[in-house]
C-alpha cells in the first residue's frame, strides 16, 4: 500500500471536488472514533476551511475526549479548524418522550439508535447549508459496501465519501502516518449509538479484519460451503448483513412508468 501517494491523491481529489462544488470547505462529525479522525485530517490536509462538530447524545466520556483532544490536535497542526459543540441530548430526549414506544425491545432500541444517527445528519446538513460547506462521509469500503453498517439518511447521508474506497485496516495504516493520536487509533470500534459500551464487532459478531477477509471471498466468487469452522461462520455473517442490508448500497428504487400510459 503507498500510504503517501493514496493520501495525496484523496486530499487532491477533495480540493478539486470543493473547486468544482463552488462552495467554501468542509463540515465533518467528529466521534471520536478513527474514520471521522482520518476523513477530517485529510480534508484539513486540502488547506479549506473545515468545521468539526461535535453532537454528543448521552455520549460515553471517554468518546467526548478522544473527538475534544483530535480537534484540538488538527487545530494545533493545521490552519482554517474551526469547531463547535452541538448537544442533541435534549432534542433527542424529547423525540423519545413523544415518540409512541414498540413492543418489539429490539426494533425499538435499533430504531432510536438510528434516529440518533438522523438527527447528527439534520445538524450537518444546517451548518453545511449556513456556511455554504459540503458534508463529508466518514464511512469506509466495509462498512458502505460490504456489511452496510451505518444508518440510512443518518451516517450515510453525505455529500462526499473521501475513504469509501478503504478498507478498515487500510485507514488504520492512513492515521498512523498521519499521526492521528495513539488513543484513537487503539480505541476499539464503535458507533456509540446506544449509550452504552458495545462495539462494532459485538454488534456484528466479527472482526473488521475478518470482515475484510469475507469481502475478498466474496468478490473472487467464494460461497460459504468453501470454508468451515469459525471462517464459515464469519463468511455467513458477513452474507446475511450484505443482503440485508444491500437496499442501503443502491439507488432508490424508482416506479418506472411504461411510456405508452402517458400517450
Amino acid at each position: 500500500m503507498q500510504t503517501e501517494k493514496i493520501i495525496d491523491h484523496i486530499v487532491n481529489w477533495l480540493s478539486e471536488y470543493l473547486k468544482n462544488s463552488h462552495q467554501k470547505g468542509f463540515v465533518i462529525g467528529i466521534s471520536g472514533g478513527i474514520d471521522s479522525a482520518v476523513t477530517s485530517t485529510l480534508c484539513a490536509k486540502t488547506g479549506f476551511p473545515v468545521l468539526c462538530l461535535e453532537m454528543p447524545i448521552h455520549q460515553a466520556e471517554n468518546q467526548v475526549t478522544r473527538a475534544q483532544n483530535h480537534i484540538e490536535w488538527l487545530q494545533s497542526n493545521f490552519e482554517k479548524i474551526h469547531s463547535k459543540t452541538v448537544d442533541l441530548t435534549p432534542v433527542y430526549d424529547e423525540f423519545v418522550s413523544v415518540a409512541e414506544r414498540s413492543e418489539n425491545e429490539y426494533a425499538y432500541h435499533l430504531s432510536l439508535a438510528n434516529t440518533r444517527a438522523r438527527l447528527r445528519m439534520t445538524s450537518l446538513y444546517y451548518y453545511a447549508g449556513i456556511n455554504s460547506y459540503i458534508v463529508a462521509g466518514t464511512g469506509n469500503k466495509v462498512e458502505d459496501f460490504g456489511v452496510g453498517f451505518f444508518t440510512k439518511y443518518g451516517d450515510g447521508g453525505v455529500d462526499i465519501s473521501p475513504i469509501a474506497d478503504l478498507m478498515k485496516s487500510e485507514v488504520y495504516k492512513i492515521a498512523e502516518f498521519l499521526g492521528i493520536n495513539q488513543d484513537i487509533q487503539k480505541a476499539a470500534p464503535t458507533d456509540g449509538l446506544f449509550g452504552d459500551n458495545r462495539t462494532d464487532e459485538d454488534q456484528i459478531g466479527a472482526s473488521y479484519d475478518e470482515l475484510e477477509w469475507a469481502m475478498k471471498a466474496k468478490e473472487r466468487g467464494q460461497i460459504a460451503k468453501d470454508f468451515s469452522g469459525r471462517e464459515r461462520e464469519v463468511f455467513e455473517i458477513y452474507e446475511k448483513r450484505h443482503k440485508a442490508n444491500l437496499h442501503k448500497m443502491i439507488p432508490i428504487p424508482v416506479c418506472e412508468i411504461p411510456r405508452e400510459l402517458f400517450n
